[in-house]
């Protein structure tokens, strides 16, 4: 486990996406929200497939006022299971889950923009102690997991992510290593 998170870790991460048979992004909100941090990034695959599926956290404050707030993201192919792993979701992706919350929906309940897309996300049942966004973007599963649940309302305001793959912007500000990409949450 890295004991500090900072450009050159997100820049060993964006160089094994950039060897592998796809490219998945490395998705981070940018800019970032006031007082947030980025605290963590990784990957998944292995050496014959390269990644498929990348992660990125990030630590502020809570949109509500109650204490700090941590969020996960994930962007992964079918089939890998970090994103459902993180969420607390059963199986190997969301397809399921997606379309349950999709059924009877007025609409998405989080319309962000990635990548320069507008991209609607929606919550799936998670446990309690956090909430879970699911979606789609450059025909990738998206997920948005934000703890604690009343966290997920920071996707309710206007968040832009950007995948650091393409460019990773210097005023990017490093914080404490995230619990939740590192099982200690």
């Amino acid at each position: 486990m890295a004991e500090h998170i900072g450009p050159e870790i997100v820049e060993s991460v964006t160089a094994h996406t950039a060897n592998g048979r796809s490219h998945v992004p490395l998705w981070c909100p940018w800019p970032l929200l006031p007082g947030w941090t980025v605290t963590g990034v990784g990957w998944a695959g292995d050496e014959r497939t390269g990644v498929r599926a990348t992660t990125l956290a990030c630590s502020g404050p809570a949109p509500l006022g109650d204490g700090p707030a941590d969020i996960v993201l994930v962007a992964e192919e079918p089939g890998v299971g970090l994103g459902t792993r993180l969420a607390g979701l059963p199986g190997l992706d969301c397809g399921e889950l997606l379309r349950s919350a999709m059924e009877g929906a007025a609409g998405a309940h989080a319309k962000i923009k990635v990548g320069g897309h507008p991209t609607p996300l929606w919550v799936v049942k998670s446990p309690a102690d956090r909430s879970a966004y699911a979606g789609e973007a450059r025909g990738m599963w998206l997920y948005a997991v934000a703890w604690p649940a009343s966290a997920g309302y920071l996707f309710a305001e206007h968040v832009v992510l950007h995948d650091l793959s393409e460019w990773v912007p210097p005023e990017l500000v490093y914080g404490a290593p995230s619990p939740y990409l590192h099982g200690r949450a």
